[in-house]
């Protein structure tokens, strides 16, 4: 099975700049696996700036609705972990069960993250002028980034970008 893939930049599919891509070999067979887009600085650029655009709403997204979307990314995780499971195996050459972990966790993480949405709060933080205190709130910060190798890549990919996705920032993810 020979995937084509592309970067995911402003919810769309879109080739690299220039139209460059490489190719993964399946170790066991020297076949491709996978074709995707070999990105370059311009590409970066792109994403970085739909992130920012996407920030302005996501940070105002109530905690409930980034669960439900976090919660939905786990079913969607775990509806296509056979895929996952196939795509991985031919990528790396690493067992059936590798992957099936590598996809239950995962979408366990997303699940925690999801609960963590109103878990989000501030503190009293001591001061020094007499009769006052001072408050930290937390609020989302902005475009965060992400990397992920590729030794556990699903797992990995979700670690780098779901809590900061479920405190209300956006993410730049740099997969393998």
């Amino acid at each position: 099975m020979e995937m084509d893939l592309g970067l995911l930049i402003s919810n769309e599919s879109a080739p690299a700049s220039g139209g460059r891509t490489f190719e993964r070999l399946n170790p066991v067979t020297g076949d491709v696996a996978t074709r995707a887009a070999a990105s370059v600085a311009s590409d970066v650029d792109r994403a970085v700036r739909s992130c920012a655009e996407a920030f302005k709403s996501w940070s105002e997204t109530g905690p409930t609705e980034r669960r439900a979307i976090l919660n939905k990314c786990a079913d969607v995780l775990e509806a296509n972990t056979p895929k996952f499971i196939e795509i991985g195996q031919q990528e790396t050459g690493g067992t059936a069960p590798w992957y099936g972990f590598n996809a239950m966790l995962a979408s366990r993480m997303l699940r925690e993250a999801a609960s963590m949405t109103t878990q989000i709060k501030g503190e009293i933080i001591p001061s020094d002028k007499p009769g006052t205190f001072a408050m930290g709130i937390r609020q989302p910060v902005g475009v965060l980034v992400g990397m992920a190798p590729w030794n556990a890549p699903i797992i990995l990919g979700v670690r780098s970008f779901a809590m900061a996705i479920a405190c209300g920032n956006t993410v730049v993810m740099k997969a393998s």
